[in-house]
């Protein structure tokens, strides 16, 4: 999804320095690109059914086959568009569930084409056969994110349903023999970490486009999943930055991202440090301006659920900051009255333990908040995913940079007393 800008790690962009679709919107370069990244608006997700045809292991919505009461009409539902068109967001994701299963969901979709917003779908892709891969393709969707968990009986496994594979891997062939932008989507457990050179072939073999890899949030049947131990989660980052390389030297190079841990930021740059320092230099200036999670949940995303209810994001549904019912969503997230929110949007002082120390506060700006929230039950405690050392941490500034002295605005990336510019 090309919007979530805050916690969305760009490896092809940062660690091989290749143009990217989104870089005006997340690195401020290019043609779009806002003055400042606090200035743009959320990216909304949007469950707009919570009904499902498959019971995936890690399903943070709890979602099930079943009719869910209280869902939004249709009357409501376009209000929302109306809405958000108005508001100018960047881009409204249809999520579930299962969103292709709403009874209204193609008339949605092309309702808010009609209004001019950008649409992406993410989906189990269990539903796109040819006819369906033809009316996304028709109705203007931008993109469509295709979950894939493993290869074979694993992806089968971590979706509930025997069969589930090969429909899903049907499902992109039809959407790429339609021209519809197409990638995958894959959340890092200890089940699919194992899966993972086999599914970079897969995404090299299908010819896939894009790929994102999302680290476990613990939320709905979520928090029953096996995490990544901070090694696996190292391996599997060396992994993804090693073939998205190797895509780049052969002429091939795939957009490939990282979602929910601002950290993987600092990763990159560490060992750009190793291996490039002068891309490195660039690295830190990109990052340094989009903010990572300081422009993350509650700031560039937003969340409404299939009730109407607004969330920082759609992890994070224990928290509730208003309804579209009552107002609309615009008028929810504006309103700098809720507490939480307002320190959502200046998290960086309220973070404590290590975080609050760390070197990288200013581009990580803690991780993912609602994980600490989670396990800790403590909204500013370190985010238990951090996998990053303490020795890697520690705030004496990044080595090989030299102290800024012309007045950049921070933008440099260079050191100071806490290891980066801020002239």
């Amino acid at each position: 999804m090309r919007g979530r800008v805050g916690d969305m790690i760009n490896v092809t962009k940062l660690f091989c320095g290749v143009e990217q679709p989104a870089d005006g919107l997340r690195y401020g370069q290019g043609h779009g690109a806002p003055v400042a990244a606090s200035e743009r608006k959320p990216v909304v997700v949007w469950n707009i059914t919570r009904q499902c045809n498959l019971k995936c292991i890690h399903c943070y919505s709890d979602s099930d086959a079943r009719s869910y009461p209280g869902e939004l009409n249709w009357e409501e539902c376009t209000g929302v568009l109306d809405d958000l068109a108005q508001y100018g967001v960047p881009g409204v994701l249809l999520s579930g569930g299962e969103p292709m299963i709403h009874p209204k969901f193609y008339d949605l979709a092309t309702y808010a084409r009609s209004k001019g917003l950008r649409v992406t779908l993410s989906t189990n892709g269990t539903l796109i056969d040819e006819e369906a891969a033809q009316k996304l393709k028709q109705i203007g969707f931008a993109y469509v994110g295709i979950s894939l968990d493993g290869i074979g009986e694993t992806h089968d496994y971590f979706r509930g349903r025997k069969g589930a594979y090969d429909k899903t891997v049907a499902a992109f062939r039809h959407c790429k023999a339609v021209g519809q932008k197409v990638g995958l989507r894959l959340t890092l457990s200890n089940n699919t970490v194992t899966d993972l050179e086999r599914i970079l072939d897969f995404i090299e073999r299908e010819e896939i486009d894009r790929v994102c890899f999302y680290h476990l949030v613990y939320s709905g049947r979520g928090s029953n999943v096996v995490d990544v131990t901070h090694e696996d989660t190292r391996k599997a980052l060396d992994k993804i930055i090693n073939r998205t390389a190797h895509w780049v030297r052969s002429g091939t190079p795939r957009e490939v991202l990282t979602v929910d841990q601002p950290a993987d930021g600092a990763y990159l740059y560490l060992r750009l440090l190793r291996e490039n320092p002068a891309q490195a230099e660039k690295m830190m200036r990109l990052l340094r301006w989009n903010g990572g999670g300081t422009n993350s949940s509650g700031r560039g995303i937003g969340n409404i659920d299939t009730q109407g209810n607004v969330h920082p994001d759609q992890f994070w549904q224990s928290l509730t900051l208003g309804n579209v019912r009552q107002r609309p969503f615009s008028q929810i997230w504006s309103d700098q009255s809720h507490p939480i929110l307002a320190q959502l949007r200046d998290r960086v002082k309220h973070l404590e333990g290590r975080c609050a120390q760390c070197r990288f506060r200013e581009t990580c700006a803690g991780g993912f908040r609602v994980r600490a929230l989670q396990v800790h039950g403590n909204l500013w405690a370190p985010d238990p995913a951090c996998y990053l050392s303490d020795e890697e941490i520690k705030d004496n500034g990044p080595a090989g940079l030299k102290a800024c002295s012309d007045g950049c605005g921070g933008a440099c990336g260079s050191r100071t007393h806490d290891g980066f510019c801020k002239n």
